[in-house]
Order: C-alpha cells, then structure tokens, then sequence
C-alpha cells in the first residue's frame, strides 16, 4: 500500500480579496510523480507555494508523512519559475548549488559536500561553468544550476514549477530523464503547462483552476482535460514528447 508524504485537507488560499485555492484535498505518496496542470491563473503556483510553506492557508490543514506517521516537516526541494530568478544577484553557480546544502554545526560545507557539488555541476552539464555569475547563463543553464540547487540535499519531495520554460529540447529530454532517476528516492511534484510532456512522464495528475480535481493515473477518461481547460484539447504524439494542440476555440 502506498504511504501518504504530504496531505492536503480543505485548504483555501486567497490574496488580494481575491479566492485562488478553495476546498483542496490532495495527497501526495511516498516517491509518487504527480503531474500538476490547469489553466493560467487557476492557483497552481499557489499549491505548490502552500505546499512549501510559503503561502499561509486561511483555512484547512496540511500533513506531513515520514514512513506513514505524521512529522512536523520534511525535506523539500524547490524549483521556482525562472522568472522569478534575481539574475543580478552576485553568486556563482558554483555557489547556487552549494547553498542547497546545510553547514555544519562549524559553519563550514564539508569536503564530502564541495565534492557533491563537483558532482552535481558534471550531472547537469555544468562542470566547466562553476565559476561563472549565475547571472551570465543562459536560461536553460539556469534552470539546470537551479535544479541541481534543488535536489543536492536528497529531500523526500522535489517540487518544480514549469521547469522546462527556456530549457532547449535536447535537455528537456535529459530533464526527464533525471526526474526518473530522482524519482526512485524522491517525490516529484512538476506543475506544467506542457500537458502532452506531463502526461508523458507523470504517474499521476491534478488540475487545479481554483478547485482541484485529482486523477490517480495518467489514463485519463475521454472529454476529461477538456472539461478541466474548457475549451477542446487534442494530444498528438510527436517523437517521445508529445506536443499540446489546441482547435480553434472561444471561451466564454
């Protein structure tokens, strides 16, 4: 049986007098892969931001698993937007990585932990960057530094919010690829636009446009992802990642 990581119970969120998330139940298993999609505005960057602790439910209550019994927290690693980056910001990659990293109780990383980050430069083809200021990189090599960031601590949920926005398509199927290789340690939590990729890699889906509708697979039921987006979608495959195409349509 499948063990809960992280529960969601009757969560609302809003800001600005405007309601984003109302009545979210969703729950989230032990080195699931949850793909979470829906339309632009409809709170998924929200979600994942309550998930993390950085927005303040105003109702309901979030639970976190370790082994199934209830813990105050676990480890979690986050891939913003890369809009939200600060790419004046002085730091080398170098250092963007190692700042996923705790010190020790003397203030200083540990050679075990400079030889992960050496690590984890060669991963994502960053190796002769370490040095360079973060903001010098393109913005695939931003993304792939910030990734690295993320998941160097081995946290027990990764999440990443449109992580292939400005990630050229021979990464992105390397990007996938180390989300599966992550995945055998780590829950993965992708929000995406890209529903043919999500769909694609993902075990599981929510859609979330104010509410959230969970389906617990990707084999979703015909008239589904319309109904969620209203307005007519098609899937069509094209190499290993399918593309999303949309017919001609009007919204209300």
């Amino acid at each position: 049986m499948k063990e809960p990581l992280i529960r969601l119970e009757h969560i609302q969120v809003g800001y600005d007098g405007k309601q984003v998330l109302r009545d979210i139940n969703l729950t989230v298993y032990d080195k699931d892969f949850l793909g979470i999609i829906g339309p632009n505005g409809g709170g998924k960057t929200t979600l994942v931001k309550t998930i993390l602790g950085l927005k303040k439910p105003s109702a309901g209550t979030i639970t976190f698993f370790l082994n199934g019994q209830p813990t105050p927290s676990i480890r979690m690693g986050y891939l913003p937007q890369y809009n939200k980056i600060d790419k004046s910001f002085p730091i080398s990659v170098y250092e963007v990585v190692l700042s996923g990293l705790r010190k020790s109780a003397w203030k200083q990383y540990s050679k075990a932990q400079h030889q992960a980050v050496e690590d984890m430069l060669h991963r994502m083809g960053l190796e002769s960057l370490g040095q360079r200021p973060i903001g010098a990189l393109s913005g695939g090599q931003m993304q792939r530094a910030l990734l690295g960031r993320a998941i160097i601590s081995e946290p027990d949920a990764v999440i990443l919010d449109e992580p292939n926005t400005y990630i050229d398509k021979r990464f992105e199927a390397h990007l996938y690829q180390l989300l599966d290789e992550i995945n055998h340690e780590s829950a993965v939590i992708l929000v995406s636009h890209d529903i043919g990729s999500v769909l694609q890699n993902v075990r599981s889906i929510a859609c979330v446009d104010e509410t959230l509708d969970y389906h617990p697979d990707t084999e979703l039921p015909e008239g589904w992802l319309e109904d969620k987006f209203n307005c007519p979608i098609d899937l069509v495959g094209h190499g290993n990642y399918p593309h999303r195409v949309l017919k001609c349509h009007k919204h209300g």
